[in-house]
Parts: C-alpha cells; structure tokens; sequence
C-alpha cells in the first residue's frame, strides 16, 4: 500500500506523488502518517515535511496551513512550501539571524509574528542542508 501526497500553495501544486509516509508538523507536535491511517484534519505549524519517495526521503519547508488525510491520500494546504533547490541559503539565512535579533526586543504584539518567521527560517535552512 502507498499514499498519495498533494502539496498546494496559493501559488501552484508543488508535490503530487506516490509515497511509503509522511511526516508533518502539526498544530501539537510533528504527525507520522502510514498507509491505513484514520481520517484526519488538522491544522500546520511552520516545519519541515518529510516523506519517502522510492526508497529516498525528501523534505519541504513549509509554513501554516492545513492536512486532510482520507482514504490514504495526504493533502496539504500551505501558505509556503519551499523544495530545497528552491531555497536560498544566504537569505534564509539572513532572515533566521534579523527574527533573532528582532526578538530580543520584541513586544508580545509583535512576539508570534517573529517566532513564526524564525520557525521559517530554521525549517528553510534544515531542508537546504539536504
């Protein structure tokens, strides 16, 4: 048995493809999903969503959204999903290091809006290291 996994932006459909899992960061912690899993929806949290395809893992950096797993297809919403060629590393990078920064001063207005852009940072750069 295998699971079909479609990842969408707003943009365009980045992943359609036949795979063993799928690991994703969900709303309380990271979620594993095998062929067979009970229907699901849950919200996601900015991380990095793996999975395997013919043997080989494969990762995305994504942002907010949404999964649906029924009938052992995973579909996922994304505001961002991010391949690692599509990274670049010195901005990643650069954006990582100004959230930080940002974050020493920061009120609680502007708190969640700085750790989600650090989260996305750090989910961009552990995909590029791939």
């Amino acid at each position: 048995m295998a699971l079909t996994l479609i990842v969408v932006t707003p943009e365009r459909k980045l992943v359609e493809t036949q795979t063993e899992q799928v690991e994703l960061p969900g709303e309380l912690g990271y979620l594993g999903i095998l062929p067979g899993h009970a229907p699901l929806i849950s919200l996601l949290k900015t991380g990095v969503l793996k999975y395997r395809e013919g043997g080989a893992e494969k990762a995305l950096a994504i942002s907010a959204g949404f999964v649906e797993v029924s009938n052992d297809n995973v579909s996922v919403l994304a505001d961002v999903a991010e391949e690692p060629g599509d990274i670049d590393r010195a901005s990643a990078e650069k954006d990582r290091a100004q959230a930080e920064e940002e974050l020493k001063t920061a009120s609680r207005e502007t708190l969640e809006e700085i750790r989600t852009r650090l989260e996305l940072a750090q989910a961009r750069l552990a995909v590029a290291a791939r």
